[in-house]
């Protein structure tokens, strides 16, 4: 399924949408441990010590950049979502300017913007994840563009429970369909 603006896109952007529709996973890199680095961020998150949870995510960007073999990205956490109408701002990518002479960088808030507060782990994990992947986009799978595709989602996902596994924080719930086995021949 595409999503609905992909007809208003040219045919080159069409093509980079299609081929990042193409890529569904991403796993961690080989060899790379991140586990301690998912727990701080977590540990720190809580405390609600901003300062301490943009170090815990560059720690965490700079072994997963590293493990891809891509460019660096700063990481900058902000303290209350910025609100647009009704809508709240939980992250922002943006990349690297050579005109400019900025490197890539993520912005992402760790406060809710009505009740200012902290904002629960996993979708702050999930946040920092969404950002990184957009980042991945153009250094590691070479994308001229970084669309929201059905792909993109399933990076996403497939990276998040790989970071949440790979920590020891994933808990799984076993779904109705899990529970109800037919065996062959039934």
């Amino acid at each position: 399924m595409r999503y609905s603006y992909y007809d208003r896109l040219s045919a080159a952007s069409q093509r980079t949408y299609r081929k990042s529709d193409r890529i569904e996973s991403l796993g961690l890199p080989p060899n790379v441990s991140i586990a301690k680095h998912v727990r701080r961020l977590a540990e720190v998150l809580i405390g609600e010590r901003r300062l301490e949870v943009q170090m815990a995510c560059q720690a965490l960007v700079d072994r997963l950049v590293d493990g891809y073999q891509v460019p660096p990205v700063r990481v900058r956490v902000l303290a209350n979502r910025p609100v647009n109408g009704d809508e709240e701002l939980h992250g922002l990518y943006e990349p690297e300017d050579e005109d400019e002479g900025t490197v890539a960088r993520i912005s992402i808030w760790m406060r809710t913007a009505q009740k200012k507060q902290v904002v629960a782990f996993r979708t702050f994990l999930r946040t920092l994840v969404h950002e990184l992947c957009h980042h991945l986009d153009y250094e590691l799978f070479g994308l001229e563009e970084t669309f929201h595709t059905e792909g993109f989602y399933r990076r996403e996902s497939s990276l998040m429970n790989a970071l949440l596994a790979e920590s020891g924080l994933l808990v799984t719930r076993p779904s109705t369909r899990s529970r109800m086995r037919v065996s062959p021949g039934a």
